[in-house]
């Protein structure tokens, strides 16, 4: 790669006295920019030293790759004549002159609670599907499963069990994750959920009619009659008592000295919140989530089918506003009351809409004759199908227009016929294709089938529309001759390059759970746009060599290093997402660049847990970076790993 010319090219096409301030991390350019609009997309879509661009939190990021990001950003910076920054102080200049947004504030705050406990959620609604399955009658005959062979009753008793769990204890999920989040104690949380469940209480789901037939018991304190009322499946007053109860944590932990903080502290935190849950605020809450609850479910009820239409029509545009993330809880709070709600309507509408990005995205794969573009939409579009769209609507369909507008009509069409059949979740899950898995029994047949309408009309429309517009899906011709020749020269080298490949293995450098790189929440990693290969959500800390070769990088942050294999494959290994911004806290490392290492041989560590505390991702990903070299880089494990298992097959043309 010409450094000096990649740099040219960028600040070109961006213009020089656009640029505020520029900074680089292991595989990327982060610029911030005064105008978005003065960007010459075109240019660096077809110029071959990037990868790809994206915008995210204020900041516009070009992808370079390993290495060579260095060198160019050092071009960059000589030429502009703009002073060196690093990640963090890029973060805040691109923070100033924001304007403080509470309502995407507050979905934030949604979001960062909700999603981490999304996975028990997931288990206990599929176990649901599964209890379904085993009791619905006329599903597989006049019977149910379970009257046919009362030799499965146990097991249907003790999956009906695991499956209530995760949502009659919620108080104990969101008390975890929301302390978390208010900054408190989490244990302090999860006590504070144990109690707003606890079993001698009422059951939140009977409250009104115990209270009705006049059998509530009441405590008598300081002459208030207080209800012994719980908050089983209950998600707002969860919520605001454990809000409270991080809070009086914080000012107690400041005003008590250290003698009686560690004592006290709880003592008194817990003592409070617990009074004023069950005297005002759990009651006050409890009516407000009822009403929540009311008026959705009045919402769906009234608008019927068109209303379903109209919000599948909007869904994908609102994922690009962030406002999906505040979903969760709602769609929570419509599993959790599944006997007043029936089911959750959005998961339904969220799986038309990612099919039909899917769809539109393979279209463009097939409509292309462009290499880097097929390789993008091939990947995306299969992940998009499963559930994951950003790869697909950022990385394809949003930059070409048309395959975007062609998706939300077919999701408006498909998410009315969902709606007009009642088609409803019983539980979270992956919303694609197989989120038939999460929806009632008896829906399953008209949920595969809105599916299916939904993947046949943004396909057909896409298609049919570039067709006879092809030219708004292959890039700008090249420009000059000498891009041209350039163009050409790379293309020669890549072929020679090809003669010396073989097969080999990539393994395991880190143990922990191998995972597919759509699942990584980096639009980077997630749409390719680095290479192929696996990431490892890890459970150790210890990092080792997945090839033997030469290490071609290895940055001062130490969260990355890149490596030249003896064979050829050129593998980047990073440790987290966005943990250049840790500047080297909590990991060490044993390499320096330039130094040959065997496979097995110990790079270094970092620490999980103190990155977890910190805010960040520790997910590993590992990622052959010249894939375009190979006939095929597949992950081979798609379990649990221990270092030196085979993760990455890399196969020669």
């Amino acid at each position: 790669m010409d450094h000096k010319k990649v740099a040219t090219d960028v600040i070109k096409a961006l213009r020089q006295d656009n640029i505020v301030a520029a900074a680089h991390c292991a595989t990327r350019l982060r610029l911030v920019l005064k105008d978005d609009e003065k960007i010459d997309q075109a240019a660096l879509e077809n110029n071959p030293g990037v990868k790809g661009t994206f915008k995210t939190n204020g900041q516009f990021q070009i992808i370079i790759g390993p290495g060579d990001v260095n060198n160019v950003y050092d071009e960059l910076i000589k030429q502009t004549g703009l002073s060196e920054a690093s990640t963090e102080e890029l973060k805040k200049v691109a923070e100033k002159g924001k304007r403080f947004n509470p309502v995407m504030s507050f979905i934030k705050l949604l979001s960062d609670i909700f999603v981490p406990i999304i996975p028990a959620l997931v288990a206990g609604g599929l176990l649901m599907a599964i209890n379904n399955v085993l009791t619905a009658q006329g599903l597989f005959g006049a019977k149910s499963i379970i009257q046919m062979y009362p030799q499965f009753t146990g097991l249907d008793e003790i999956i009906n069990l695991m499956a209530g769990a995760p949502f009659t204890f919620m108080p104990i999920l969101v008390g975890v994750s929301a302390a978390k989040r208010f900054g408190g104690n989490q244990y302090l949380g999860a006590a504070m959920g144990m109690i707003m469940c606890a079993p001698s209480l009422v059951s939140s789901g009977d409250v009104a009619a115990t209270i009705a037939a006049g059998k509530m018991s009441y405590w008598h304190i300081f002459g208030l009659n207080v209800a012994q009322a719980g908050y089983q499946n209950s998600v707002i007053p969860t919520l605001a008592a454990v809000y409270i109860l991080a809070n009086l944590e914080k000012y107690f932990h400041k005003k008590l000295p250290s003698a009686l903080d560690f004592t006290f502290t709880p003592l008194l935190a817990i003592i409070i919140t617990g009074l004023l849950t069950f005297t005002i605020v759990g009651s006050v809450m409890r009516t407000v989530s009822d009403g929540i609850t009311n008026g959705i479910v009045w919402l769906y009820s009234t608008g019927g089918f068109v209303g379903t239409g109209i919000f599948g029509l909007l869904y994908s545009p609102i994922v690009l506003t962030g406002l999906h993330q505040s979903f969760p809880a709602i769609e929570t709070q419509l599993i959790s009351n599944i006997e007043k709600t029936g089911g959750d309507f959005i998961f339904v509408i969220a799986s038309m809409a990612n099919v039909a990005q899917g769809a539109a995205c393979f279209a463009v794969y097939l409509l292309s004759k462009n290499k880097k573009l097929r390789g993008l939409a091939s990947s995306a579009s299969a992940s998009a199908l499963l559930g994951i769209t950003e790869p697909a609507m950022f990385g394809v369909n949003l930059k070409l227009k048309f395959p975007f507008f062609c998706a939300i009509i077919a999701a408006g069409i498909s998410s009315a016929f969902a709606g007009f059949f009642n088609v409803l979740a019983r539980s979270l899950g992956s919303a694609g294709f197989i989120g038939f898995l999460s929806v009632d029994v008896k829906s399953i047949p008209m949920y595969i089938v809105g599916e299916l309408i939904s993947f046949a009309i943004a396909f057909t429309l896409t298609y049919l529309y570039g067709k006879s517009h092809q030219q708004l899906i292959e890039p700008l011709p090249v420009s000059s001759a000498t891009e041209q020749v350039e163009t050409e020269k790379k293309i020669t080298e890549v072929a020679q390059r090809q003669i010396n490949l073989k097969d080999e293995i990539v393994v395991a450098p880190i143990s922990g759970e191998a995972v597919s790189l759509t699942a990584v929440n980096d639009k980077v990693f997630s749409a390719k746009l680095m290479g192929d290969g696996a990431a490892i959500v890890p459970n150790s800390g210890d990092v080792f060599a997945p090839v033997s070769g030469e290490i071609t990088v290895a940055y001062e942050t130490k969260h990355a290093y890149g490596i030249k294999s003896d064979n050829g494959a050129e593998v980047l290994l990073h440790l987290g997402i966005d943990t250049v911004e840790l500047k080297g806290k909590n990991f060490n490392s044993e390499v320096v660049q330039g130094q040959h290492i065997e496979q097995g041989q110990r790079l270094g560590s970092f620490d999980i847990a103190a990155i977890k505390a910190a805010g960040y991702d520790p997910t590993v990903m590992v990622v052959v970076t010249n894939t375009a070299d190979y006939a095929s880089v597949d992950r081979i494990k798609t379990q649990n790993v221990v270092m030196g298992d085979k993760l990455i097959a890399v196969t020669s043309h």
